[in-house]
């Protein structure tokens, strides 16, 4: 009865607990996420955005990187074949992310599938990744993160864009670094031995020597085709099982 009961909680599900941990887990980190939205909203409104377009972008694409870089090319008439490149390059690592993650929610039905990775992002990937990792099967987490987060960006953009230009260069409060310091932290937790730190160094390597010489968020898709072909040519030790 006992291993029947163990077993049962490997199966990957989908409810409202789940929800609610994922959602608590990131309620702590999703205030580091606040002022970058407030920088986007001010951003926005300066780049020639309106409010309402500016609100929809946040609520309907919620990607960070990718709305920054739609701003810098933000002009009349809009060039929509490049912007459509710009965010397809800075977006392609969730290509990578679902991958990585679909052992954990491929069994489910369609409609829990696509609920748990419809507000996917970095934040709450790298933190339902390493929970799912540890045990945890209810994929409902990775929505309840996603929802946390996605509320505090919808939020923070409309304060940015009603407020945000009295606050001017964000950077002197060191928020830029926050974040930086966030995920190189979840990245080292997430290394379990020094033979899989290896494609980690090289990934990390590649993304900032590639910085200066590839287009945005090209570095990205480099660094990660990099770490994945060391990886799998030093495969690591002590792999967790979905």
């Amino acid at each position: 009865m006992a291993d029947a009961t163990s077993s049962s909680t490997l199966v990957p599900h989908f409810t409202a607990k789940g929800l609610v941990r994922g959602g608590q887990r990131l309620l702590p980190v999703s205030v580091f996420v606040f002022p970058f939205g407030v920088a986007f909203g001010a951003a926005a409104i300066e780049s020639g955005l309106t409010i309402d377009q500016a609100m929809v972008m946040s609520l309907t694409v919620f990607a960070g990187a990718s709305q920054f870089a739609a701003l810098d090319l933000w002009q009349t008439p809009l060039p929509f074949l490049s912007l459509a490149l710009v965010v397809l390059a800075v977006n392609a690592r969730h290509l990578i992310l679902g991958a990585a993650i679909s052992p954990y929610v491929n069994r489910l039905p369609p409609r829990h599938w696509f609920g748990a990775l419809m507000l996917l992002s970095d934040v709450n990937f790298a933190d339902s990744y390493q929970a799912m990792k540890e045990g945890e099967r209810d994929a409902a987490h990775i929505l309840g993160g996603g929802l946390v987060l996605w509320s505090v960006w919808a939020v923070s953009t409309a304060v940015g864009v009603f407020a945000g230009t009295l606050l001017g260069d964000l950077e002197r409060f060191g928020v830029d670094v926050v974040m930086a310091a966030f995920f190189a932290a979840l990245a080292i937790g997430m290394v379990p031995n020094m033979k899989a730190a290896l494609p980690v160094g090289v990934a990390c390597a590649v993304a900032i020597l590639s910085m200066p010489i590839l287009p945005t968020g090209w570095n990205i898709i480099a660094a990660a085709l990099s770490g994945g072909l060391v990886g799998a040519a030093f495969p690591s030790e002590g792999k967790a099982e979905p």
